[in-house]
């Protein structure tokens, strides 16, 4: 299969799909089948050596999209030249596959210890195993593209890096917190993935290939942890679930910001004034759009599960990502603002 086919939609079962155990058990059925019969290997699914695949200096189609990206969304990047577009975007494009992967090794070891605390029979084992796999092959598809466009970039911000050992434990101490940062995780960089699909840019083919597969699959990914979170926040005690209901903004925003926001030496690297930085991440009126826009699903699964109350409200409002909550999983935001 190459990047120019239409590649299968991954399943996704409706939201409706909500309530009891036998149904949520057979949710997880349903997602590791499809993992099983709709899965891809960036090895065989991703003509790397392929001649239109080739990254060469001074190729246009990295310039960042000036409707869809937010730093191509500027007047100071699209005011710079060409070559200098060009550069930037290939720089920020291959560190958000850098990020992606070290995003995907913390979730990579947080779900396998998740799996390791599991009784025999569970039905959860299975299908998160299987999303482990397939997070391993994303992490290798991530690598090939940050290797053939610009090796040099480091990927998260570096405290993150420096805490990366930790957080995978919240699986097995706090799921829930680690499920929130999860979705805080794949949201963002599927709802760019997702955006610039729609909008048809002229993207160089290794990037549109790498999205095309990582939106697919991710659909069950992020799909798993949606179903997970409305089956098993609802049973737990009042007390608990006002924390959960302050915990989940916080971890959204935070993690957002350490995630789409470029690290220090991009800003340093192609000498990006400090006021252009702080308008991009998060001042101008495009940002705070495209952080509301960002957790449109989030805030419908709020809902979902009992976490939107007076406080938690405010604290959406406070962190600048509420809005409209989405009516369905992925919908279009286009009418949203």
């Amino acid at each position: 299969m190459t990047s120019t086919q239409p590649r299968p939609i991954a399943y996704e079962p409706p939201a409706s799909k909500i309530g009891t155990e036998a149904t949520y058990n057979q949710v997880l059925e349903d997602l590791s089948d499809a993992s099983v019969h709709r899965n891809f290997d960036p090895y065989v699914d991703i003509p790397w050596d392929a001649p239109e695949m080739a990254v060469v200096p001074n190729d246009e189609r990295w310039i960042l999209s000036y409707d869809v990206d937010p730093i191509g969304k500027h007047p100071w990047y699209q005011a710079q030249p060409k070559e200098k577009q060009i550069a930037i975007g290939m720089w920020r494009q291959a560190n958000v596959a850098k990020v992606g992967l070290q995003f995907e090794s913390i979730l990579i070891r947080g779900l396998l210890l998740y799996a390791s605390k599991m009784k025999n029979g569970d039905k959860r084992f299975r299908y998160v195993t299987h999303e482990s796999k397939e997070e391993c092959n994303h992490t290798l598809m991530f690598q090939e593209m940050v290797n053939r466009v610009d090796p040099s970039v480091p990927g998260m911000r570096r405290l993150l890096r420096l805490i990366d050992p930790i957080i995978p434990l919240f699986a097995a101490i706090w799921p829930s917190v680690f499920f929130f940062g999860v979705l805080a995780g794949e949201e963002p960089i599927d709802h760019l993935q997702k955006d610039f699909l729609r909008a048809g840019e002229n993207i160089h083919p290794v990037m549109s290939a790498v999205m095309e597969l990582h939106v697919a699959e991710e659909a069950r990914h992020i799909s798993f942890a949606h179903h997970h979170l409305r089956e098993t926040i609802p049973h737990k005690n009042r007390p608990t679930k006002w924390a959960l209901s302050i915990a989940m903004p916080l971890v959204m925003r935070i993690l957002c910001g350490a995630i789409a926001s470029p690290p220090p030496a991009f800003f340093k690297k192609f000498d990006v004034p400090h006021e252009v930085k702080k308008d991009i991440f998060w001042n101008s009126q495009d940002s705070r759009i495209f952080l509301s826009d960002v957790f449109g699903d989030v805030r419908m699964l709020a809902e979902q599960c009992g976490l939107m109350n007076p406080v938690s409200k405010q604290m959406w409002k406070a962190l600048k990502i509420d809005g409209r909550a989405s009516r369905y999983r992925s919908e279009p935001r286009y009418d949203a603002h």
